[in-house]
């Protein structure tokens, strides 16, 4: 449904005052936006428009004499009704290409996405692990270090490398390879959640009319079960990473008071869980803006996420966080191009 022609031209006048407050920091009268924008109405309309938009709670004054400044409120509209985000320049993509096509494991992957979207949004970045639970088995080796030490080492699809030694009855080679070969037949390919069911049966059974592997006491495959199964539900905690805190000095007066207590809340694992919220689909934005953010310490900050992954598969959540004063079509194209970026390397993995 259409919307009114007024409507259409106070939702005009109140990006414009969004897009001047971003960029210049101060609050934004009526003469700067006939001089900026071409709104094709005298300075009375766009007064009285100004002063409708302060009634309906969109823009306020933030002392006698000086211009409109945008509410949460009005960030918000402006956000819902933006029809595109700000595509990245070409140097921008090439950028995101290069920087992490070098990266050479996920560790790697991870901390070049944070670091890369600090540099592109000037905003504080924040990157999810693909969570193990919603990873699969790639590959489970079993390294003999000694006849009775095994490093156990377990590979995810996504590119995830878990690794302990284990303490075994002492174990020949060749029972070891065989130990190897089944374990990997039972759990290659499975989701992690489905893995400890799945051992608990291995564990306790061998396949009809199959002897015992030659020096395979069932303590070594309990052993092996047991940690590999420890290494499961340690990695279920989600881990985060986060990195471009520098970058709200630049935002100083954006914050009512000071910047520690989002400094200090941004130190808490399980406040970077909730300001990633719940996964979403890859590449699927949202926003936060101001109180909407559930904690205090973070209600003059807007928080911007994606989830990212496999196709329609969401493995893990990235985003940035920064002052409400935010360039919102700029920063919702950068997470939007990172996610579906670290998406693409993942399905090479």
């Amino acid at each position: 449904m259409d919307e009114p022609k007024l409507d259409r031209r106070r939702l005009d006048v109140l990006r414009a005052i969004v897009e001047d407050y971003v960029a210049t920091q101060e609050p934004v009268g009526s003469k700067a936006l006939v001089e900026r924008h071409n709104l094709g109405v005298s300075p009375a309309t766009i007064r009285n428009d100004m002063a409708l938009l302060e009634e309906e709670g969109y823009i306020h004054q933030p002392h006698t004499s000086a211009g409109r400044v945008p509410t949460d409120k009005g960030y918000r509209l402006f956000v819902d009704r933006l029809t595109n985000v700000k595509p990245l320049t070409t140097a921008e993509r090439r950028a995101i290409h290069s920087f992490l096509d070098e990266a050479l494991d996920l560790d790697d992957v991870v901390s070049r996405t944070v670091r890369l979207l600090a540099q592109l949004t000037r905003q504080v970045a924040v990157v999810q692990y693909p969570s193990l639970t919603r990873s699969a088995v790639r590959h489970v080796e079993l390294v003999g270090l000694a006849p009775t030490r095994i490093m156990l080492v377990l590979i995810t699809d996504t590119g995830r490398v878990e690794q302990r030694v284990v303490e075994v009855v002492p174990l020949e080679e060749s029972a070891l390879g065989e130990l190897r070969a089944r374990l990997n037949a039972e759990i290659v390919g499975r989701r992690l959640s489905e893995v400890p069911g799945l051992l608990e049966d291995f564990a306790r059974r061998r396949p009809a009319g199959e002897a015992p592997p030659a020096g395979a006491a069932p303590s070594a495959v309990d052993a092996l079960c047991a940690v590999l199964l420890e290494m499961i539900v340690e990695q279920r905690e989600e881990r985060i990473v986060f990195g471009g805190t520098a970058n709200l000095a630049r935002f100083g007066q954006d914050f009512p008071d000071t910047i520690h207590p989002v400094l200090e809340a941004l130190e808490e694992q399980v406040v970077l869980l909730k300001l990633l919220g719940e996964a979403t689909a890859p590449s699927l934005l949202t926003v936060r803006i101001g109180r909407e953010n559930e904690l205090d310490q973070l209600t003059s900050t807007s928080v911007v996420t994606s989830g990212y992954g496999r196709g329609d598969d969401t493995l893990a959540q990235l985003g940035v966080l920064g002052p409400t004063r935010m360039d919102y079509p700029g920063t919702m194209g950068a997470v939007s191009a990172v996610a579906r970026y670290v998406g693409r390397i993942l399905e090479q993995a």
